[in-house]
């Protein structure tokens, strides 16, 4: 038994990474943990999560569990491509801004980024970079790359998904969902999963359950059988496949069996609501990007931000301007939302 390291009431806004595991997931590990299983995806719980995922997604959805998103988001894009192809996405995007180059050094990929305002494309903002098709000296254009919910915390509408992946079927191109926060995307739309997935006509899908609740994992789902090219061996390739997948395939049965991924979801994009209209009322404080899931973006000064966080720990989004990001997470509460609207309060006038 290890000695209690942190302190459990220490609580913050930076990252729905920083909260710890459902409990109701905690209780499908132990559950899975009794006895022996095949090991590598051949247990009961992986089995079980294929209907359960096709029963969101579609019959024709495939599932393949990976550690994180990162690896999630690669084997997915690498399992979409040709050596020569690139992937259009938005300047914000995660696999553009946040995965340390693995999709062009691991997958051997070419980003195009285009800049936008939201962090959402739409087909004129495709256009950009959907260009230069039998031009060898130019990488090309394969996949379209969207974010939901994006970077900004804002969402895209199942219309307006579906109006990219249009776009970009109709010149030849495929489309790959990086859906990291997918179950908060969904709570803000009043959606199921495959309204804007499946039905709208994305190929390939990065879904996230880290950040809603889950110990660690995340999922591919290949919604278009003919849109993805050995999965299976990329996913062990790329260092992704884990031998005690059920373990994996457990956390996401709990979240997807019943209706404890919306909980979840819908509970933090309702700390986000509460945070946005508290600290919105505080003099000088300035909301910049629209609150649509768990996010609040905000510019303040920096002296404040500094002396901010160190009650309550949250990132500087831009630091030229001063934007700062504020998530809320499964377990955020209104006293946690209350006290810091009041720190930044006092903070703001001290």
């Amino acid at each position: 038994m290890i000695s209690r390291l942190h302190d459990p009431a220490e609580r913050g806004f930076a990252s729905d990474n920083y909260a710890g595991v459902h409990p109701e997931v905690l209780t499908a590990l132990t559950v899975a943990n009794e006895g022996h299983q095949t090991a590598y995806g051949d247990d009961v719980y992986t089995a079980r999560l294929r209907e359960v995922i096709r029963r969101h997604f579609g019959e024709q959805a495939e599932v393949y569990p990976v550690f994180n998103g990162t690896g999630a988001n690669v084997v997915g894009l690498q399992a979409m491509a040709d050596r020569w192809s690139a992937v259009i996405c938005a300047a914000q995007a995660h696999i553009n801004t946040d995965e340390c180059g693995a999709p062009e050094h691991v997958a051997g990929l070419k980003l195009l980024p285009v800049p936008t305002e939201d962090a959402k494309l739409t087909p004129e903002l495709i256009d950009r970079e959907a260009w230069g098709w039998g031009d060898e000296h130019r990488a090309q254009p394969r996949i379209v790359s969207i974010t939901q919910s994006t970077e900004l915390g804002t969402v895209y509408t199942a219309e307006e998904v579906a109006a990219v992946c249009a776009h970009a079927h109709d010149r030849g191109m495929l489309v790959h969902m990086d859906g990291a926060r997918l179950a908060n995307a969904a709570a803000a739309l009043g959606l199921p999963l495959r309204a804007f997935t499946t039905d709208a006509g994305v190929d390939v899908l990065s879904f996230g359950g880290t950040k809603n609740g889950l110990l660690l994992g995340e999922a591919i789902v290949v919604l278009n059988p003919r849109a993805a090219h050995g999965p299976v061996f990329l996913r062990k390739s790329s260092m992704q496949l884990a031998s005690k997948m059920r373990f994996v395939s457990a956390q996401f049965l709990a979240l997807l069996e019943g209706d404890l991924w919306l909980r979840n979801a819908s509970h933090s994009n309702a700390m986000a609501r509460r945070l946005a209209e508290a600290v919105g009322k505080v003099p000088g404080v300035r909301i910049t990007r629209p609150v649509e899931a768990n996010a609040v973006f905000a510019v303040i000064p920096r002296d404040v931000a500094d002396r901010l966080r160190k009650r309550f720990r949250f990132y500087t989004w831009d630091e030229h301007t001063g934007e700062v990001r504020w998530m809320c997470s499964f377990d955020t509460t209104e006293e946690d939302v209350d006290a810091f609207a009041a720190a930044l309060a006092e903070e703001m006038t001290g």
